[in-house]
């Protein structure tokens, strides 16, 4: 395949539409630079010898057409000379040249237009290149913070879970406080009805001990006991 088939889709890409598509554009970049740096040199070392052709071309043309005018005017001085015979011969020999003119000139056509087309390839390619490098960095820096804003991203809506257990746990904490509460209320509620029983017994002379003494005086009556110091000791 011809250099100029080869690099014919150059003239047609998109370094945009590329980047777009791209799953990573920082090192889709990096990667096409290293292929446009890599098609640049093949480029110009092709359109180097494409430019020289178009110049060997151009020269080959124009010494046939200076041929043809030093043939020319040769003819003209043999028959001014009365040199027929030679004016015949540059005659044909001009004749010869400016058949092979033709074909010089068609030559000299096509090597201009490859050599036009290599270096309007060349032209893009550095043009694509300068572009680039100069967007690379660029490129990458947003794709960073492209995903650090995503990693942030991921990291709130775990946050959103986060809240939901804690959330949960207070009110598992609440709970507890409450039960808590009611217990020591409850403690508290039966600590005063106790007290109250004790209070009673102590100010209305309830118990086991109100019983004996009065017992005991009823005792001390029918034994004629009740004299004073009768309820005493045994002394």
């Amino acid at each position: 395949m011809s250099i100029l088939s080869r690099f014919g889709a150059i003239m047609k890409s998109n370094i945009n539409a590329l980047l777009d598509s791209a799953e990573d554009p920082g090192k889709m970049a990096d990667q096409i630079l290293r292929d446009l740096r890599k098609d640049l040199a093949e480029v110009k070392k092709e359109t180097a010898g494409v430019m020289a052709n178009e110049k060997k071309a151009k020269r080959l043309m124009e010494e046939c057409n200076e041929d043809i005018q030093k043939y020319a005017q040769a003819s003209e001085k043999a028959l001014l000379a009365g040199n027929v015979d030679d004016a015949k011969a540059l005659i044909k020999k001009k004749q010869q040249h400016e058949g092979n003119l033709k074909s010089l000139e068609e030559n000299y056509v096509m090597a201009k237009n490859n050599s036009d087309r290599m270096q309007e390839m060349h032209d893009k390619l550095l043009s694509d290149i300068e572009a680039l490098e100069i967007r690379n960095e660029a490129i990458k820096a947003k794709f960073a913070t492209a995903k650090a804003q995503e990693q942030i991203n991921k990291v709130m809506a775990g946050g959103k879970n986060t809240e939901s257990s804690v959330s949960a746990f207070e009110r598992f904490e609440a709970r507890a406080d409450n039960r808590l509460d009611s217990a020591n209320a409850e403690g508290e509620l039966n600590a005063r009805a106790s007290r109250g029983s004790d209070l009673l017994d102590k100010y209305m002379g309830g118990g086991s001990d109100s019983e004996v003494d009065a017992e005991l005086a009823a005792l001390q009556e029918k034994l004629g006991l009740t004299g004073e110091g009768a309820t005493g000791g045994g002394q």
